[in-house]
């Protein structure tokens, strides 16, 4: 059986080790976590090996990301610059629960968390996060580093740019476009598209501000052309 190490040890990346022990595809090796006091330490029953910087020691385990926040979504495409690793190191976590049509492809570095379900022709990029009780049906794309957390519903056709984190039960309507980094709150209803960069709440959504942390990096250096830092 393949090793897996996880990256992060949070509260995403326990429930990644569950649906990885659950799903039973992968060896889970443990945790790396660039928070030296839980070095040598277990979180949930799984070690924390090191830094994360040791995916380049453990050359044969594949790799999962799974860090990031509301305050800093694009936490993940970072750590993901900085790795600098093959497409082939990362693996597709999905729970044995979620329901995944033969139509639909996932991408490396993915996570599909339990009773999410992907209706028909859905694709999804690498580096996803897809938390539980998400509905993805016909025809969405979602781009890479997307993060659509509990209880999320997406109509058919929409698209989620690269980075948008939705958040939890929010709805967005059929043919919507999510715009690259930006962020929908919880609860809230989609109705048109959303611009770049920009946080949206309510039902209606309507537009707050700019995303923060200072538009997160400038849009992560213009979708990740810049430093890795």
């Amino acid at each position: 059986m393949t090793g897996l190490v996880i990256v992060g040890a949070g509260g995403f990346a326990r429930e990644t080790a569950q649906a990885v022990r659950d799903a039973g595809e992968f060896e889970l090796l443990g945790h790396l976590d660039d928070n030296p006091a839980l070095h040598g330490t277990e979180v949930d029953g799984v070690p924390v090996l090191g830094g994360s910087d040791l995916v380049h020691d453990l050359s044969e385990a594949r790799v999962v990301v799974c860090i990031g926040n509301p305050r800093d979504y694009a936490a993940r495409a970072r750590l993901v610059r900085r790795f600098d690793l093959p497409e082939e190191r990362y693996a597709t976590v999905v729970h044995p629960t979620a329901v995944v049509s033969g139509s639909s492809v996932i991408g490396p570095g993915s996570v599909l968390l339990a009773h999410c379900v992907l209706t028909a022709a859905v694709r999804v990029g690498a580096h996803v996060s897809v938390m539980p009780h998400v509905v993805l049906t016909h025809d969405d794309v979602i781009e890479d580093f997307a993060t659509l957390t509990a209880g999320v519903r997406l109509g058919g056709g929409v698209r989620l740019e690269r980075g948008a984190y939705v958040g939890s039960g929010a709805l967005v309507r059929e043919g919507t476009t999510i715009g690259a980094w930006s962020q929908i709150g919880m609860g809230s209803g989609v109705l048109g598209d959303v611009p770049p960069g920009e946080v949206w709440v309510g039902s209606p959504a309507r537009r707050l501000r700019e995303a923060g942390a200072p538009a997160l990096a400038e849009l992560v250096t213009r979708t990740m052309g810049g430093p890795a830092t």
